[in-house]
């Protein structure tokens, strides 16, 4: 029986609690070539150079053998803007920032800290006499989904209804479920279902357009606007999974980390200012995506002294690439002090991710507030239990005590 390679004991879950000296072996040949045919690129520069090129798609169309599986119109029109090239990708992407974020609305994400520290304190208030909390079940996820559903125009008692569309998705960037035809698949299938719901959503809002994304989508007037119902559809079930499930996992892996260093919990607790650069430094040390398996080349490309030939899978093993030590000095040490930390936790290029800011904010507010209000924290198990995905890497559970909660 052959012996697993490296990128193979990586995607194994009985390595998910710590795949970082796993990494460590696979950037001593920076690019690597699996059976498969995939390519594994694991440090630095090299992931960033490729993150940037032209000859590097994330169409899954551009993959031999997935051209034909999603050869009708139908599946072309799936697909949302980050599984899309240029010129497609950058006119969908500008048009889905408009209502969200800078030039267009500078200050919609830093206007929700109010309300973010509101819901924040609302769950803690929630642990009030107890000792003993599930820290993802309890915080780590109602509150980015509280966010994103406030964000969108989601009624709030509607939140229920995508936990399964989102955990189906995310099992679709799992490498380890199926090869990645069956996986697209199972994920046209899934926002198919999500884009239903939110077609109900927007002629709701069609009717009485409110301050939500879904209406500023169906409202822009800009000079591309509005977005085509197929596309906000597409772009709508994009943020509700994508832009929860990833800050689930940085706020748990960002409490789990503090727990193991108390002196920067400390410092939190008596610094909130620490949060902006603590925050950098978790998506550098423990990020939410540890890779990126939908990218695929488009041409040969000469790369690290290896011809990756045209119509190649990648894997960028993002989480790896920000432990060079070829970029950063002592990668391996938690360091929220840390100059120059051009981290890849959000990744990098055209595709850099489109909920950074929101992210940023949510997990600066969340773990201020618990390093604020939660007395004498100590973790139940470590390391906690992990989901199986080796790609959104977080804990399942993440059990802990305290001794009372400050008002």
């Amino acid at each position: 029986m052959a012996q697993a390679s490296l990128y193979q004991q990586v995607l194994d879950p009985a390595n998910r609690a710590n795949p970082y000296p796993l990494y460590a072996e696979l950037r001593k040949t920076p690019v690597t070539r699996e059976a498969d045919g995939t390519y594994v690129v694991s440090t630095y520069e090299e992931i960033v150079a490729l993150l940037h090129d032209p000859r590097v798609s994330s169409d899954p169309r551009s993959r031999p053998g997935v051209a034909e599986a999603t050869a009708s119109p139908e599946d072309s029109l799936l697909l949302p803007f980050i599984n899309r090239d240029p010129p497609e990708h950058d006119r969908l992407r500008e048009l889905a920032m408009r209502p969200f974020g800078p030039p267009q609305s500078p200050g919609r994400v830093d206007a929700l800290r109010p309300w973010l520290a509101g819901v924040t304190d609302g769950l803690i208030d929630g642990f009030a006499g107890k000792n003993r909390i599930d820290a993802v079940a309890e915080f780590a996820y109602p509150l980015p989904v509280a966010a994103i559903c406030h964000l969108l125009g989601v009624p709030r008692e509607d939140e229920p209804r995508f936990h399964h569309w989102a955990d189906a998705t995310v099992e679709a960037f799992d490498p380890t479920t199926g090869t990645f035809e069956e996986r697209q698949r199972r994920r046209s299938e899934v926002t198919r279902e999500l884009g239903e719901y939110l077609n109900t959503l927007a002629e709701a809002r069609v009717r009485q357009p409110g301050d939500d994304l879904i209406s500023g989508l169906l409202t822009d007037t800009g000079p591309h606007g509005p977005m085509a119902r197929t596309d906000l559809l597409n772009t709508g079930a994009l943020l509700l999974v994508a832009g929860h499930e990833t800050t689930v996992n940085l706020i748990a892996n960002g409490l789990l980390t503090l727990l193991r260093h108390p002196d920067v919990l400390d410092r939190l607790r008596h610094e909130p200012d620490l949060s902006i650069p603590l925050v950098e430094e978790l998506l550098r040390y423990e990020p939410p995506v540890h890779m990126l398996t939908g990218r695929s080349t488009l041409a040969d490309i000469d790369i690290a002294g290896t011809t990756i030939p045209r119509g190649s899978p990648l894997a960028l093993v993002l989480a790896a690439g920000s432990r060079d030590p070829h970029r950063f000095p002592d990668p391996d040490r938690f360091d929220p002090g840390r100059a120059d930390n051009a981290h890849l936790g959000f990744g990098n290029g055209i595709h850099y991710c489109f909920g950074a800011p929101l992210a940023r904010s949510e997990t600066q507010v969340a773990l201020s507030a618990l390093a604020r209000r939660l007395v004498n924290p100590r973790l139940v198990t470590d390391p906690p239990p992990y989901r199986p995905n080796p790609a959104l890497r977080g804990p399942r559970q993440l059990m802990i005590e305290f001794d009372a909660v400050a008002p």
